[in-house]
């Protein structure tokens, strides 16, 4: 399995335009000034892409989609899950048209992820007789629990994230992506054994209401026990060079473009 880290930010992503405006003023650690000179440190919304000899599998359309398919060359998306309802995290779907020209793109998410894709690209699933440039092709499939795509068994992962009901992380055979989360429910941590890589949330360093700080996630790190585990969705408050020789061997901060093989 390979899987590309399409994008490792927030929905502000980094550097944030609100520290553009500043001056850089308002950034914590100057994060996003060095951005601006850096790329290690650039970060564009959250998306990953899990490739096997059978499927290539997108999870979320961030904003940033477009740009994250030319920048990593992304030739081929057979299906598309989606981990919750958010704008950063699928209003990247009017450009997955490029990739539903040969027939209809399976997508799958929870009833309450797929209602608000329905309700914001109404012009997508109920295609009006006018269609300008065209529209992407889609089969939505609701999916509360778990399916087989290609080689990958796919278990849903349920997560507590602000006040949404049906945001869900994912667990392909031997990974678990769990982009945004504040709290991961006791019968969805039993899901979560026996990882060879875990992908999770880490927003920042302070404590925050909806997502996990980094105490927070290294301490789920610890519980969970993967061999491996990726820090994602991580905003202008961390400097990875400057937290990175605090962490476990076996955790580190994810980075956009980096690729990671899993057997």
């Amino acid at each position: 399995m390979r899987i590309t880290m399409l994008g490792t930010g927030t929905s502000h992503g980094v550097p944030m335009l609100d520290c553009m405006l500043s001056e850089y003023a308002r950034c914590p650690h100057d994060v996003c000034r060095k951005a601006q000179s850096d790329p290690r440190y650039r970060r564009t919304r959250a998306s990953i892409l899990v490739q096997t000899d059978e499927i290539h599998l997108l999870i979320d359309t961030s904003q940033d989609f477009r740009e994250q398919m030319i920048a990593n060359r992304v030739a081929r998306i057979d299906a598309v899950l989606y981990t919750h309802g958010h704008a950063d995290h699928i209003y990247g779907l009017p450009d997955i048209r490029s990739y539903s020209r040969r027939g209809p793109l399976d997508i799958y998410g929870s009833d309450e992820t797929l209602g608000i894709l329905r309700g914001a690209f109404d012009y997508v699933f109920c295609p009006p007789e006018y269609v300008g440039g065209g529209i992407p092709s889609l089969t939505a499939h609701e999916l509360d629990d778990g399916c087989r795509l290609g080689d990958l068994t796919i278990e849903t992962i349920p997560v507590e994230h602000g006040s949404l009901a049906g945001c869900q992380g994912y667990r392909l055979n031997d990974v678990a992506y769990i982009p945004d989360v504040k709290t991961i429910p006791p019968e969805s941590l039993a899901r979560l054994g026996n990882l060879d890589l875990l992908i999770l949330n880490c927003l920042r360093q302070r404590p925050h209401a909806g997502h996990l700080s980094l105490e927070e996630s290294l301490a789920y790190a610890e519980q969970i026990a993967p061999k491996r585990c990726l820090l994602t969705h991580v905003a202008h408050d961390i400097d990875f060079e400057v937290e990175t020789p605090h962490l476990p061997e076996w955790i580190r901060f994810a980075h956009d473009g980096q690729v990671v093989t899993v057997d």
